[in-house]
């Protein structure tokens, strides 16, 4: 019997581990969507009833899944639950503005709900972003500067190939800035912004796993000094022992 109620409750637990996981790859799948739809209606105001569809299935997403996911008692789940009260809102606002590049409160609108993605989304792959994923940053580095450097091959005139483009992401997010292509338009500029947020914050986690890397492994060569000492250090104290048993055995 308590084996039978211990299985159905791993069940159970299973079966909301994987309807959680199901729910953040949806709201990770449709935050994602929301990027192309700000460019899109801000290059093209005849895109505008397209990216208010994609803004107002992102508010649906959203709130359907805070709904079913209200039940978790996970770390930081509180400060996730406000974000999503301040995000479902602000993108079915966003989907009713006119076109960003009619009207500038509607530009400001969007790019406030904008930087409430980007936090939305850092904290659905943050699960990733744990000490000695380095192979998970490495990735998730190497998809951010290959998404930006699209980004701007789209949006810069002057990237003309998309090897131009990933050049242009990676001196942008490393905040080297050289020179020689720069972003132009209003669009790659606002771009570019989220490329230095974006791309800086995925280089440095990218620099901080490598050094915790060698740290951890520091650590592990020091702990293993450590127990090898108190081996012959209790090895040298067993010897006494026996020693010291011969001795009185002989008395």
């Amino acid at each position: 019997m308590v084996v039978n109620t211990v299985l159905s409750r791993r069940v159970h637990q299973a079966r909301q581990m994987s309807r959680s996981n199901a729910w953040r790859w949806a709201m990770l799948a449709v935050l994602l969507a929301t990027i192309p739809a700000f460019y899109a209606e801000l290059l093209e105001a005849s895109a505008r009833w397209a990216s208010g569809a994609v803004y107002l299935l992102a508010a649906v997403v959203m709130a359907l899944a805070r709904w079913r996911l209200r039940h978790q008692a996970q770390a930081g789940w509180e400060v996730r639950k406000w974000l999503d009260a301040l995000l479902v809102p602000g993108l079915a606002i966003a989907a009713v503005l006119p076109a960003s590049a009619d009207s500038q409160g509607a530009l400001v609108w969007r790019l406030a709900v904008s930087g409430l993605i980007l936090l939305r989304m850092v904290s659905l792959v943050q699960a990733w972003l744990t000490r000695g994923s380095l192979h998970h940053v490495l990735a998730l580095s190497l998809a951010v500067l290959g998404a930006c450097g699209i980004g701007f091959w789209l949006l810069e005139p002057r990237a003309i190939t998309l090897a131009d483009g990933l050049w242009l992401a990676f001196t942008t997010a490393a905040t080297v800035g050289y020179g020689d292509i720069v972003p132009t338009t209003p669009a790659s500029k606002i771009f570019a912004v989220f490329v230095v947020l974006l791309g800086y914050a995925a280089l440095s986690l990218v620099t901080a796993s490598i050094a915790a890397m060698w740290v951890e492994s520091t650590e592990r060569q020091v702990e293993q000094d450590i127990l090898n000492e108190l081996h012959r250090e209790v090895k040298a104290l067993r010897s006494e022992l026996a020693a010291l048993r011969g001795r009185l055995g002989g008395l």
